[in-house]
């Protein structure tokens, strides 16, 4: 119980500007640079979508930070690539918690284990601040895990925007 209110205060408390607090237009810039630039060495697709705070009815109905990363993985299509490639990454900041979901295509390669410890790595930066650069190593990492699995060929294409999301 004092768990879910702690989290039910978070949540209220946190302002929407914050979102552009630790992560400015100039970072999410670069961000997209970097999905764009690791998007040319393999056929996979990465999003990045950042989300400030639950909005009241879903945090009172308990809904998680990973609940939430999927129904965002549902509504930003990134399961909609050809190969099933598409992984997301999906930060709610009044929770401090970092997810990856992917598809099929890729997630039979990698699992569950390795999605977790690349969340770990970036979650890691954001303590100590470096919010741009964990989610830059992040999609380092996932596209490494992308070209091994999903080379890139010719008749690849870009499915997905690359522009970061804040929701």
């Amino acid at each position: 119980m004092v768990k879910r209110f702690a989290r039910l205060l978070r949540h209220l408390a946190l302002p929407r500007w914050q979102v552009r607090r630790v992560f400015p237009a100039a970072a999410l810039e670069r961000i997209e640079a970097e999905i764009a630039a690791a998007e040319a060495t393999h056929a996979g697709q990465i999003c990045f979508a950042v989300e400030g705070a639950l909005d009241f009815g879903p945090l009172l109905a308990g809904i998680s930070a990973r609940e939430r990363a999927l129904e965002a993985f549902a509504q930003l299509r990134v399961w909609d690539t050809e190969q099933n490639n598409g992984v997301l990454v999906y930060v709610l900041l009044a929770d401090h918690d970092v997810e990856i979901v992917a598809d099929r295509g890729i997630d039979r390669h990698v699992g569950a284990a390795e999605w977790e410890r690349i969340c770990h790595a970036i979650e890691q930066d954001f303590r100590a601040g470096r919010f741009e650069a964990g989610v830059i190593t992040g999609i380092r990492e996932i596209s490494a895990h992308l070209a091994r699995h999903f080379p890139r060929t010719a008749a690849d294409s870009n499915e997905l925007p690359d522009r970061p999301f804040v929701i």
